[in-house]
């Protein structure tokens, strides 16, 4: 499924809610159900309320009507059922994801050799026997048996069955885009591979068992948040449970009324219990973790979406995440001898059928900076060399002038190939260019080396603003780089990060994340390849990128599908949002409970005590009408919720201290105010119908 038909994806999508309404029923497995204390009670009080209804039904002696008992225990269950509603709803997003990823695996027939060459003797073998560090072949057209690391070969891969891009991305052996996934397809060239997991425990199987929630384990906010309704549940029971008793006594004392049934008692247990943020909580922190999926990456752990949220320093790659990776050309920089209307002339002819951001950059410079109008390429009958990943060189040939261009070390090999000397003046041109924190591209014709096109990094657009933005938030921006210090100094400075590491190691990054962590601070990087795995193994959210190392996945707790380094700004907004939501709503069902009280409590007790009629602000009609209102209104807050809890609260940036003021004005005074409205609107509604 591509992230173009994800994001379509209804929130409401009609397969999704059918699954949810069956597994919302077997949902009402009492040792399942356990789980969830609030929802537990709630169900063993629709039990209770059942068998009372059957007694009055049959006896004819109840303490109720039957009608009325009926109608407490039918909402009480609903109540049950939509709470479980909320969470296969979130579930089933994620089952509906792992069903499109469980097409995509298939079993296939793996080329195992014998020795890691690709010469060797080779053996046809069923991908599900393949077992960690057999090597296989995999060439043009075959699909990739097991996840796997390039050890020979480069290649043209289809990943779009993981990632949902449809082009093509290049693996090759001995860099940081080495790891391979099973099921993905090679488009071109061979590779060899060695196979680094066991069947069953592939990227892909993780990836299945992590979007239908099956390994979800509660992180600990929501775990401290089960105990704090589980804490408050066991205290309104035993509050509770000491009404009947008192109501007796009081009955006696006073000489009048009758004493407060247990249907009425269960109606007040449900009401004055946090039934709303039970019945929403595990559906909150589902939904993150779809959250994240929508977004393209793999949360290895709810924690990781959570901590996401806590996230207060972030560590970034400078290229491909505060400058745009693709580079642009600034400058040409001839050879001594070469005339720069010369060497821009060679750039730009050689660069005519060149697509990339840097190809069309360098037309462009040559046009504006020299005056040299884009040539028709049809009419100069120019062969175009294209670019390739053995070469690492463009060109064209034309009228017997043959022009290439690319990196200084694969021309230095084509002119020595050539017959031809590669200048040291040029290559003291290359240092220093690249001691600057910039690209050089050496450009040569036949045997003659023109010059240096000089790349340089772009900043992102609103990237500064972003970063305002994190600051606001409390959020530290520290930019990494293999620049030397002046290169990184000026490119921090545009961007507008907090600080920078240049010249970074393996071995400073990870002392850098260590002082911030001892400093109680929560560190989230990015990395791909596998000099990162020991930071990201260190950081408290680590987004590795899908096109890295196996030792970066395996260290990273969040993975990227897209590779995309900026994702990581996106993942901390996600989990704020996460926190966000549950805060909101923890908040609005705490305040809702008030306006229960003032419906059910006067009902409860008016017949002992006529005074406290005077509690019953909202006028409601009968004491029955009322206590019916409450709870019907009690299960329908659930399913009005249920939208929030899985879409979130929309996040903005904002300060701890705003987004918590925010919080209780508009969650906590509407959480006060809407009970009142919606248990009225209920009460006239059941009146008029003469329910009771």
């Amino acid at each position: 499924m591509s992230k173009k038909e994800k994001s379509k994806r209804s929130l409401f999508d009609p397969k999704i809610i059918r699954r949810a309404l069956w597994d919302s029923v077997g949902k009402l497995n009492p040792v399942y159900q356990i789980k969830n204390p609030v929802m537990f009670v709630v169900e063993v009080g629709s039990v209770l309320t059942t068998a009372l209804f059957f007694h009055a039904l049959i006896t004819g002696r109840g303490e109720a009507s039957p009608g009325f008992i009926l109608q407490i225990s039918i909402w009480l269950w609903i109540t049950v059922l939509f709470a479980n509603f909320a969470e296969s709803m979130a579930e089933g997003r994620g089952k509906a994801q792992a069903d499109a990823l469980r097409k995509t695996r298939q079993d296939v027939m793996a080329k195992r050799l014998a020795k890691p060459q690709k010469d060797s003797g080779i053996s046809q073998i069923s991908s599900s026997k393949l077992k960690k560090g057999d090597v296989v072949l995999v060439e043009a057209g075959d699909v990739i048996p097991m996840d796997g690391e390039v050890i020979e070969g480069v290649a043209s891969v289809n990943e779009s069955a993981i990632t949902g891009e449809s082009a093509p991305v290049i693996r090759e052996s001995g860099g940081d885009r080495s790891a391979v996934t099973g099921g993905t397809m090679v488009l071109s060239d061979w590779l060899v591979v060695r196979v680094t997991t066991n069947p069953g425990e592939t990227f892909l199987d993780r990836m299945i068992s992590m979007v239908e929630g099956a390994k979800r384990q509660k992180t600990p906010n929501e775990i401290a948040l089960d105990i704090l309704l589980a804490g408050l549940t066991i205290v309104f029971l035993l509050v509770t449970a000491t009404l009947l008793p008192f109501s007796i006594f009081s009955v006696n004392a006073a000489g009048q009324g009758s004493p407060v049934t247990m249907t009425v008692l269960v109606s007040l247990l449900v009401c004055l219990i946090p039934t709303t943020i039970g019945g929403l909580l595990s559906a909150i922190g589902i939904a993150g973790m779809d959250r994240m999926i929508q977004a393209n990456v793999i949360a290895m752990s709810g924690r990781a979406v959570e901590a996401a949220g806590d996230v207060d320093v972030l560590l970034l790659d400078k290229t491909g995440t505060i400058t745009l990776g693709d580079r642009q050309a600034t400058m040409f920089i001839p050879a001594p001898g070469v005339d720069t209307h010369v060497l821009a002339d060679a750039s730009q002819l050689s660069s005519l059928a060149d697509e990339t951001p840097e190809g069309r950059s360098i037309v462009v410079l040559a046009k504006e900076k020299y005056g040299l109008r884009e040539r028709d390429i049809h009419a100069l009958g120019a062969h175009f060399v294209e670019f390739s990943a053995q070469t690492r060189m463009s060109g064209v040939n034309m009228d017997g002038r043959e022009i290439r261009k690319g990196a200084a070390d694969a021309v230095e090999k084509y002119i020595q190939k050539e017959g031809g000397t590669f200048p040291a003046e040029v290559r003291s041109i290359v240092d220093d260019v690249a001691r600057q924190g910039a690209t050089p591209l050496v450009v040569a014709e036949g045997k003659k080396v023109l010059g240096v096109i000089r790349l340089n990094d772009i900043v992102k657009g609103g990237i500064k603003e972003r970063f305002a933005e994190m600051r606001r938030m409390g959020i530290k921006t520290i930019m990494i780089t293999g620049d030397n210090p002046l290169t990184a100094a000026a490119v921090a400075a545009e961007a507008g990060v907090d600080d920078f590491l240049a010249q970074a190691t393996p071995e400073t990054k990870l002392k850098l994340i260590r002082e911030h962590q001892a400093g109680g601070r929560l560190v989230a990087m990015t990395g791909d390849g596998t000099n990162d795995a020991p930071a990201l193994a260190q950081a408290d959210v680590a987004v590795a990128m899908n096109t890295g190392t196996q030792a970066a996945k395996e260290a990273g707790n969040l993975v990227d599908l897209d590779s995309n380094p900026t994702k990581l700004i996106e993942i901390v907004e996600i989990g704020k949002q996460l926190l966000m939501t549950r805060g909101t709503l923890t908040t609005f069902s705490i305040a809702n409970d008030v306006a229960k009280y003032f419906a059910i409590l006067p009902a409860a007790f008016i017949s002992i005590y006529p005074a406290l009629g005077a509690l019953n602000i909202m006028h409601l009609a009968t004491p029955q009408s009322a206590v019916l209102s409450a709870v019907i209104f009690n299960a329908l807050i659930i399913i009005f919720l249920i939208p929030l809890a899985l879409r979130g609260v929309k996040y903005k940036p904002l300060g701890a201290q705003v987004v918590l003021r925010n919080n209780a004005l508009i969650y906590g005074i509407g959480g006060l105010i809407v009970p009142f409205i919606g248990i009225k609107l209920i009460d006239m509604l059941i009146t008029a119908l003469h329910m009771v």
